[in-house]
């Protein structure tokens, strides 16, 4: 047996976090549904009546549309990333901060479950 230990969370950290994430994931997934229907929706509902009101509501339409698909793009961001935990997990390899190579804490974890940076790295590179 090697001298080096591998650094990484226990199977019983793993499976801790795999659940956390997986909840988030469900409710990432549930609220990009909804708001792809949303989307469907205001594309659907036209008013053909003219004149500069009509103006108005299509630019306002126009602007939610646009709000609704920023949201729609970071929640799919937001699911690839933690999709991407979901195989650190697998892989053993999650926890572990891609710049230091030490443990990212728990709490960071647990408030940010798909960081790939301990706090330390993260403030490093923003300073």
């Amino acid at each position: 047996m090697s001298n080096e230990a591998t650094v990484r969370y226990s199977d019983e950290d793993l499976k801790e976090f795999e659940t956390l994430i997986q909840e988030k994931l469900d409710k990432a997934k549930s609220e990009l549904k909804y708001i792809k229907e949303t989307l469907n929706k205001t594309s659907e509902y036209t008013l053909d009546s003219g004149g500069p009101v009509k103006m108005l509501e299509d630019g306002a339409d126009a602007a939610e549309r646009e709000s609704l698909t920023q949201l729609a793009a970071r929640q799919q961001k937001f699911i690839n990333q933690l999709e991407s935990a979901m195989v650190r997990i697998k892989n053993k390899t999650y926890g572990v901060c891609v710049d230091t190579g030490k443990l990212i804490s728990k709490d960071r974890l647990r408030a940010v479950p798909h960081t790939m940076h301990s706090i330390e790295a993260k403030l490093a590179k923003n300073t």
